[in-house]
């Protein structure tokens, strides 16, 4: 029981965060579990954390639903396209020792860290492209008749989310920090529809990729842990989601990059 008394504010927290920036909250908790739980093996710390990204993603969805915000018709394509990825991560984690998960874990945190701090958009700053051939035209209109228009290549969107979905349940870390500055970056999203989009995708992918550590059994031996961090995460979520539309995004996209880089040199220290 005393593990409630400081994994559910944890869990609240990484909710809280995750929820605000569309990233499901799983890169902050598996670095934070690595260096916890030094013993666990990556397949057990993986299945934590997408069981705790899966709950996330599904309070934090439910909050984005009443939003309006999540572009439903790209959203189902996207969660389609990340279920051959997230089943095979899943499975491949379980054959990976601890020290080349902590380097893997640690270099790919920095990189993202790197990538984050230079490419994310002002979210801001909405411009509207000439549509080409091939793209596709979503118009979004939230509870409060704000109108998002944008166009992108879905195939790019197909491809990115087929890699997002193995490196997600892979790494265990949900894959939003991957998917939002993709949708942001290279398909023209807004932000706030982007957050509230690729949670949608999260809570499907994730529960993909949970489903198969149940089947494996690799949960049972950590379930007091993922129930009191899924405790805190169902309702920071909805925090995040209320605070979403009130903080500069982009803002906490780029302190947390920073945080990311430095625990992933820390973790990719871990391996040696």
């Amino acid at each position: 029981m005393l593990q409630f008394l400081w994994l559910t504010p944890l869990g609240f927290l990484v909710g809280a965060f995750g929820t605000l920036i569309g990233a499901g909250g799983g890169f902050i908790l598996v670095p934070i579990l690595l260096l916890l739980y030094p013993d666990k093996s990556p397949d057990t710390i993986t299945s934590i954390s997408l069981t705790v990204v899966f709950f996330n993603a599904l309070s934090g969805s439910f909050a984005y639903y009443k939003m309006k915000r999540i572009d439903y018709k790209s959203g189902i394509v996207f969660a389609i396209a990340t279920l051959p990825g997230s089943i095979l991560g899943s499975i491949i984690t379980s054959y990976v020792p601890r020290q080349l998960f902590n380097g893997i874990f640690g270099v790919i945190l920095v990189v993202v860290g790197i990538f984050l701090i230079f490419k994310t958009k002002n979210e801001t700053k909405e411009t509207t492209i000439a549509v080409k051939n091939g793209y596709v035209t979503r118009t979004v209109i939230d509870v409060e008749g704000n109108e998002h228009t944008f166009s992108y290549n879905p195939i790019t969107g197909i491809v990115v989310s087929v890699f997002v979905g193995f490196m997600s349940s892979f790494l265990g870390i949900g894959g939003g920090i991957i998917h939002v500055p993709v949708l942001v970056n290279l398909l023209n999203y807004p932000v706030h529809i982007a957050t509230a989009t690729s949670h949608f995708v999260l809570a499907v992918m994730s529960f993909s990729g949970t489903a198969v550590h149940v089947v494996n059994g690799v949960l049972q031996s950590s379930i007091i842990q993922t129930v009191a961090l899924s405790i805190g995460v169902l309702f920071g979520a909805q925090i995040g989601a209320r605070f979403s539309k009130k903080i500069c995004g982009t803002a906490i996209i780029k302190s947390l990059a920073v945080a990311l880089a430095i625990v992933g040199v820390r973790i990719f220290i871990m391996a040696f």
